[in-house]
């Protein structure tokens, strides 16, 4: 069986997604190669867009690609959430408020957009498609990749990127994500002589489902339906034609505004996803595993969340600037013809301080978006009381409370 090294390199990352490709960034920034193996055959630019928080600003900038994002995608100003039974705005919250590290921002960021700019930045040959990991098996400190092609990789360092169902993340032994009970389906409109909205995100809450549109620029504009399947809607995602359809009746059926029918009907049938929402239990994750030896993860193969606080990737963000400046920064110290048994130390010190800076943010983020999911899809009379009513200032709290962090840069002092 042929065993590779990794054309020179020691540090391999598993998954060319978005965390994949920021660790990878990072790490170039830092002057360390690592390779990336993709499992698809190209790069998967699916998922069409997210909402971009300050926090992902902070992280984007570390890694130099911040103001390019900022060009192509107009700042959103506010955040009004509207009952859907009554049509009525239930709170506002101005999304360019000060937070504790100064003015909020926030922008609907194209996802294929994102990628392409982190891969532009990264040496050719980087990235090695059609390299799913399989299995991994240890030989002394190396790590052995099997590849679903038959072949076999030798890493010093391996660093899982591979996403919810992530080979990485099973072999450390963290608990396998758990079913909200909730699906959510995203959906792209395209205005080629302009939408005219303003720059505003719409949430839709209450009725058993959470719905939302906000403009990325000038002619898209991005929007989400989350709701819990019943029996009845078991053929709803056969195909992207019933989802849609089945998205329409259920937003005809409440008092939405003309805009959010407009934006789902002029979706182009292959722009309307649907997938199972899933997360890690924040219970899980203070004990969890998340760095073993010369191994770790991060983005969704660490914290798979509901994306009711629209944090997913953002938080992957900043876990690659914090992973890249600790592996850095360690690596970097280490240079000259030291022990192998020493190297590796080093990683798993630099690695466990990724881990240890992660742990309780990644347990946060879980735990408070499905908290928040809750109760903003609920269609429980109390629970509709009480969030249109009582609880508007917590959510608010809540919401800008997240993006209220600094992952710090590459060249800072190592917090982590």
């Amino acid at each position: 069986m042929q065993q590779e090294q990794a054309d020179g390199r020691e540090i391999v990352i598993a998954g060319a997604g978005l965390a994949g490709l920021a660790v990878a960034l990072g790490l170039h920034r830092k002057g360390l190669r690592s390779v990336v193996l993709e499992s698809s055959p190209t790069l998967r630019t699916s998922g069409l867009a997210f909402i971009t928080w300050t926090n992902a600003f902070r992280a984007l900038d570390a890694l130099g690609v911040g103001d390019k994002m900022r060009s192509q995608h107009q700042q959103i100003q506010r955040l009004n959430v509207m009952s859907s039974a009554t049509g009525e705005i239930v709170q506002e919250i101005d999304l360019r408020a000060q937070g504790k590290r100064g003015t909020h921002e926030a922008r609907c960021v194209s996802r294929t957009a994102l990628l392409l700019a982190l891969e532009e930045e990264l040496p050719r040959g980087t990235i090695r498609y059609s390299s799913k990991i399989v299995s991994i098996e240890e030989d002394g400190n190396a790590k052995i990749l099997h590849l679903s092609d038959g072949s076999t990789l030798r890493a010093k360092v391996l660093i899982g990127c591979d996403g919810i169902n992530s080979v990485v993340a099973r072999w450390l032994g963290l608990a396998k994500p758990s079913d909200s009970g909730r699906t959510a389906t995203r959906g792209r409109a395209k205005y080629p002589d302009g939408h005219g909205f303003e720059p505003r995100f719409l949430q839709l809450v209450g009725q058993g489902f959470r719905a939302g549109m906000v403009p990325c620029n000038d002619t898209d504009v991005y929007w989400f339906f989350t709701w819990s399947p019943s029996p009845d809607d078991k053929d709803v995602d056969k195909s992207s034609a019933a989802m849609k359809q089945f998205v329409l009746t259920k937003l005809r059926s409440t008092n939405v505004p003309p805009q959010v029918l407009e934006a789902v009907e002029r979706s182009e049938m292959n722009d309307v996803l649907a997938a199972p929402l899933r997360f890690r239990s924040p219970l899980s994750l203070p004990f969890a595993s998340i760095s073993k030896g010369n191994v770790c993860v991060a983005g969704d193969a660490l914290h798979p969340t509901t994306p009711d606080l629209a944090q997913g990737a953002c938080t992957a963000l900043e876990d690659a600037v914090v992973l890249a400046r600790c592996l850095g920064e360690a690596l970097l110290l280490r240079t000259g013809d030291c022990a192998a048994e020493e190297s590796h130390r080093v990683v798993e010190a630099a690695l466990r301080r990724y881990a240890d800076a992660r742990r309780w943010r990644s347990a946060q983020l879980t735990g408070a978006s499905y908290a928040v999911g809750f109760v903003q899809q609920s269609d429980h009379p109390a629970v509709g009381f009480l969030r249109d009513k009582l609880l508007s200032g917590v959510l608010a709290k809540t919401l800008l409370m997240m993006p209220d962090y600094d992952c710090g840069t590459l060249s800072s002092s190592c917090a982590c």
